[in-house]
């Protein structure tokens, strides 16, 4: 499945209550889970039922906000594989802060599957999930122009937030090129998994396209640069953000994140 980043983008304007969140309070709320669910000890049953009671609220906003499961799908989808990948490696391994070991399984080659390790593994998957999922949430809620005002207003330096904001604005334009230069390998019936060519030949194509990409994008920022200088651009330039006050539905939010980060605490 082909999703561009216009499509994606698209996610951030629906409405629904949880798009009209502050983004300052969607920021906060999103590091709140993410902090709390990192804290959590690292070998501690009690974790599942009270990482289970986090993701099921980010499962809740979720459904509130009304995202499409196809591009819930296809984000999980890119990201899930990173965080299984080191989890079944744990119990393989011997953590270094564990004393004892209760081996479960012994394998060829020397391998011992541990129940520490085992443990070990599903909590930090766990922790990777719901951190995903909060992060998931934050970006199909938000604008990327939206998160870079409201990261400006909680106190973002002036530098970082213009790297951001030309980024978000440009972002988009390279992915065109780089469509543009797929749709013409296409048509020259060029295709990366074609068993037929030899796989030296497809390896420096894909090399040729990187470069092209690389050279059209250096020509674009100095043109761009140009642009910015006649139109005034210096040292001193910045971002302009313009006032917004938290109203009573972003305190709420807050609130309720908050309620819900002390209930999983204390649950068990």
């Amino acid at each position: 499945m082909h999703i561009s980043l216009t499509e994606l983008e698209r996610e951030a304007y629906r409405k629904s209550p949880v798009h009209m969140i502050d983004g300052r309070v969607k920021i906060i709320m999103a590091l709140l889970l993410i902090v709390y669910a990192v804290a959590l000890p690292r070998m501690d049953v009690l974790d599942f039922p009270k990482l289970a009671l986090i993701e099921a609220y980010l499962a809740a906003l979720m459904l509130l906000a009304r995202l499409e499961l196809s591009y819930l799908a296809f984000r999980f989808a890119i990201a899930l594989p990173f965080g299984l990948g080191i989890a079944l490696f744990q119990p393989f391994l011997r953590q270094p802060f564990v004393t004892d070991f209760t081996v479960l399984y012994t394998l060829p080659l020397g391998l011992e599957v541990t129940q520490e390790g085992l443990l070990f593994g599903a909590i930090i998957f766990a922790k990777f999930l719901v951190c995903i999922t909060a992060i998931i949430l934050l970006s199909s809620t938000a604008s990327m122009s939206e998160l870079v005002s409201s990261a400006r207003r909680l106190g973002m330096p002036r530098e970082l937030a213009l790297l951001f904001t030309m980024m978000v604005r440009y972002l988009f334009v390279f992915w065109t090129m780089l469509s543009r230069i797929r749709t013409a390998q296409k048509t020259r019936c060029f295709d990366i998994w074609n068993k037929k060519v030899p796989r030296k030949w497809t390896l420096n194509q894909v090399g040729y396209t990187i470069s092209s990409l690389f050279i059209r994008s250096y020509e674009q920022g100095e043109r761009t640069y140009q642009s910015m200088l006649c139109r005034g651009y210096n040292a001193d330039a910045t971002v302009y953000v313009g006032k917004k006050n938290i109203g009573a539905p972003d305190v709420l939010a807050l609130a309720l994140t908050l309620s819900f980060i002390i209930a999983a605490q204390f649950w068990t």
